[in-house]
């Protein structure tokens, strides 16, 4: 009994080296920055930078809704990959002709039909033309 509690516990030692190596990293970064890293400070380097810009105007600025729309679209084809991974993995592991395979076949496509339908209807409605 106590040896399986001690198999299970020695199954997460590769976990804990990761996250100590991790906060072992974050720390020597930190403190390295902080020794060897540039220590002037002036007007110019308080500036907020932004693409090499200086900063104008408002940050409140209005955009048009086409851009949210067309990074939903392209949540919308990220998320299916996610899910388009698994599925085959697993679909390549069913048996041939069977009607679990079928079924499988026939949620995929039916996965992949409602995602082309969203983007026809954002092609459609104008999302991918910038003029």
């Amino acid at each position: 009994m106590i040896t399986l509690a001690l198999d299970g516990i020695a199954s997460y030692i590769p976990v804990g080296v990761i996250i100590v190596m991790a906060f072992l990293f974050i720390v020597v970064n930190i403190v390295a920055t902080s020794l060897i890293g540039p220590q002037a400070q002036g007007a110019v380097k308080g500036l907020a930078y932004e693409s090499g810009m200086d900063p104008i105007g408002s940050a409140r600025k209005r955009f048009n809704v086409r851009f949210y729309i067309l990074a939903m679209t392209f949540l919308v084809f990220d998320v299916e990959i996610i899910f388009l991974y698994p599925w085959a993995v697993t679909f390549a592991k069913l048996e041939p002709q069977s009607s679990e395979s079928a079924l499988f076949l026939g949620r995929i496509m039916f996965f992949i039909a409602t995602s082309v339908v969203a983007y026809v209807y954002a092609w459609k409605k104008g999302v991918f033309r910038w003029d």
